[in-house]
């Protein structure tokens, strides 16, 4: 691997030097050259900390990192051959954007034709051709981030870090924005860490997620393992939105496990090989999972307690007994919406659904 984390641990003192808090407990992680890997969890969680000691401005208290077979525990960060992309852009007020760009390169005393080469290509990258001349207040917000990835890529680094760089931005530039950052990314295929607390984000750009929760990781993967085949409740909580609904086993065979679920019987695949008849499992099933008075099929009767008309959806919450679901209605063809009150029946789309163990 190109970019490893062995047992990395990362311990700071306690407010007012009493105690120890641990950001970062024991975590291990391989980076594959030219893959986009995004840190996400929540505040607190390690994810930032995680970066910077890739970075070299924090330093771990056990374990190590290695770059390209290199360990780099105690290099400063600017022997890394990294280069970091920062929430707040962090470009030169006082200089313009070529000024900008050019900076890393100046100051590692570049002949002055590379610069300019290195410069007008990059720039190009990252469409801001025609900019050289303004200063950074005669930019938008998007434009100045692509400035402040364009200083970062311009020093050709080994590894491009990436902290919440898209959370100043309003929403709809940081979806265009996000589209670039990855575009970028695959055309120059450079190795890439990424962190954020937006779930939508780390989907849309990654090749893996690493969730992490309390200073560990919860679960490596890509989107849709992430999203599909959650490990545990937190995953499946924290990634889109879920309905945990209780079930109990009764019988399992290749794979699939048989479970009684709210008086119906369903047919669903499961995160461990292992369930005994009896056995108390949460099944973890997502708002799209579900069809609003099925043509066919098992289901269960539930009253609607909210329905939200949304343009492309349709949500509703359903009381089923004493367990309310949230459902989404994605169907276009579908121009009816249940008022509040109004008596339905749900019904599952069985292969999507997911079957964790009960205290997981």
């Amino acid at each position: 691997m190109y970019l490893t984390l062995e047992n990395v641990t990362k311990v700071f003192p306690g407010r007012g030097g009493e105690g120890e808090v641990t950001a970062v407990d024991n975590i291990s992680l391989d980076i594959a050259k030219g893959e986009l890997v995004t840190l996400l969890g929540p505040s607190g969680c390690g994810k930032t900390t995680t970066l910077r000691m890739i970075a070299g401005f924090e330093f771990p208290n056990s374990g190590n990192i290695y770059l390209d077979g290199q360990e780099i525990n105690n290099l400063p960060p600017h022997k890394r051959d990294m280069s970091m992309v920062f929430q707040s852009y962090a470009i030169f007020p006082h200089l313009n954007v070529y000024e900008n760009v050019a900076y890393g390169l100046k100051v590692a005393r570049l002949p002055k034709k590379e610069v300019q080469e290195r410069v007008a290509k990059t720039l190009d990258l990252v469409e801001l051709t025609g900019y050289e001349k303004r200063a950074p207040n005669q930019l938008s917000g998007g434009q100045q981030q692509r400035v402040a990835l364009a200083r970062a890529l311009v020093m050709e680094p080994k590894v491009l870090l990436m902290d919440e760089p898209l959370s100043n931005l309003d929403a709809k530039l940081r979806e265009q924005m996000r589209s670039e950052i990855r575009r970028i990314q695959q055309l120059i295929n450079i190795t890439s860490v990424y962190v954020t607390h937006d779930q939508v984000e780390a989907m849309t750009i990654s090749d893996r997620i690493v969730i992490m929760n309390e200073g560990r990781i919860e679960q490596i993967g890509t989107p849709i393992e992430i999203y599909r085949h959650p490990q545990s409740r937190f995953v499946a909580d924290f990634i889109g939105r879920a309905n945990f609904i209780p079930g109990v086993v009764q019988s399992q065979q290749d794979g699939q496990l048989t479970v009684n679920l709210m008086g119906r019987t369903l047919e669903v695949a499961a995160a461990e090989d292992e369930y005994t008849e009896g056995t108390e499992v949460t099944v973890v099933v997502r708002p799209e999972m579900m069809v609003l008075n099925p043509a066919a099929g098992a289901h269960v009767d539930g009253i609607v307690r909210r329905a939200s008309y949304l343009g492309d959806v349709v949500e509703y919450d359903v009381a089923v007994g004493e367990q309310q679901l949230s459902l989404v209605e994605t169907d276009p063809r579908h121009l009816t919406i249940y008022p509040e009150g109004e008596a339905v029946q749900i019904g599952f789309l069985q292969d999507c659904l997911y079957v964790l163990p009960l205290t997981s």
